[in-house]
């Protein structure tokens, strides 16, 4: 028995599985990355809380409504806070970890520098991935429940006067247009509704027309509708429903928004944006900004691995004196640089549809060449 055990082999390790080594060094990392957006959201609620403020004392604004518009307009700024926290809290771990000399032995015990620095590089790439999903998945969602509520309880909008109108696709080439009277912001229903289906050979075969239509995520319930059927053939019937349940396609925070002259796609997602520029409604200049804009929001959010990237070698420099404040000083000189250099490149790209791509990559690029030089620099001290 113990020559079989002598003999044996241990059971691998699965590559993909993470040491005591990485848990230790994502616990250091946790921390500070959670002070550091703790810190950076107070920046940005401080500015926020001034801004409703202004509303209650200004618009006469109800305070519940002012917050609640508060609520649902921070999203979009985690998105500009989650790269900062990992910033800082990289810098903060790796100033902790190289000045209690742990960094030294661990080199030592023949562990590389870059070995050290995979699993926080790793974290810095789920954490870009994450704060992709929620710009695209919540944000926008967030966005529209902003803009109702300011709009229906602080603005106090009446139902838009003029048409709006939302055109999605039917599987066969068709389409389904809907045309509206209006909007009623604050029960998000469309008034005076007309949806017309077209085959793809472009000819209506189908007409609804209902007094309102109320949108209940996902869907929208017609209420008191007549649908008219015309057959190939000629033939015509028509159907009356009290209820009846239809896919418009878009919410009605898009449908509004189709009306009005967008000049600031920053405020849409880029499923929206893509929609504008399919849409064929843009100026070249228009379709510029938006085809920029399209792949800046899908550049930006792995500003959190860059980040974690360049914080690493700027940690491992000795500091003498300041701590958490010299740190935090450093991120700020840090984001600020990146953020001049995306709005400088995000100008180049709107010059052009062929350069938005590599204009909005370039700052990353930038920034993670920066860090991967200085990061080969400390490994050979």
């Amino acid at each position: 028995m113990t020559e079989t055990r002598a003999l044996g082999h241990t059971r691998p390790r699965a590559p993909w599985r993470p040491t005591i080594l990485d848990r230790y060094l994502v616990g250091e990392l946790g921390g500070p990355s959670l002070f550091g957006l703790s810190a950076f959201t107070l920046i940005f609620v401080a500015t926020q809380i001034l801004a409703i403020g202004r509303l209650v004392s200004e618009e006469h604004a109800p305070l519940w409504a002012a917050v609640e518009y508060f609520l649902w307009d921070m999203p979009a700024y985690l998105l500009l806070v989650i790269p900062m926290a990992m910033l800082l809290g990289t810098l903060l771990a790796m100033q902790r970890l190289s000045s209690e000399s742990e960094v030294t032995a661990m080199k030592a015990g023949g562990i590389s520098l870059s070995r050290i620095v995979t699993p926080l590089l790793l974290v810095g790439l789920v954490v870009s991935l994450v704060a992709l999903a929620v710009q695209e998945l919540f944000v926008p969602f967030a966005n529209d429940k902003a803009a109702y509520i300011r709009q229906a309880a602080i603005e106090h909008v009446s139902p838009a006067s003029s048409n709006l109108q939302a055109v999605v696709a039917l599987p066969g080439g068709g389409k389904q247009v809907t045309i509206a009277n209006g909007l009623d912001v604050a029960t998000q229903t469309l008034l005076g509704v007309t949806v017309i289906r077209y085959d793809a050979q472009q000819k209506p075969r189908e007409m609804m027309v209902a007094d309102r239509a109320r949108y209940v995520p996902p869907t929208w319930t017609f209420e008191n509708s007549t649908t008219y059927h015309f057959d190939p053939d000629g033939g015509e019937y028509t159907t009356v429903a009290p209820v009846a349940v239809v896919d418009v396609g878009e919410r009605p925070n898009q449908i509004a928004k189709q009306k009005i002259e967008i000049t600031n796609p920053e405020d849409l997602s880029r499923a929206e944006i893509k929609d504008r520029l399919d849409s064929g409604h843009l100026s070249p200049q228009q379709r510029n900004i938006f085809t920029a804009t399209y792949a800046s929001k899908l550049a930006r959010p792995f500003a959190a691995f860059v980040f974690t990237l360049i914080a690493v070698p700027f940690g491992l420099r000795p500091v003498r004196g300041g701590g958490t404040g010299l740190g935090f000083g450093l991120a700020v000189a840090i984001v600020f640089v990146y953020y001049v250099i995306s709005t400088v490149f995000l100008s180049i790209g709107s010059a052009s549809t062929w350069l938005a791509g590599p204009a909005a990559w370039t700052p990353n690029l930038l920034f993670t060449v920066i860090g991967a030089t200085l990061l080969r620099r400390a490994s050979r001290v």
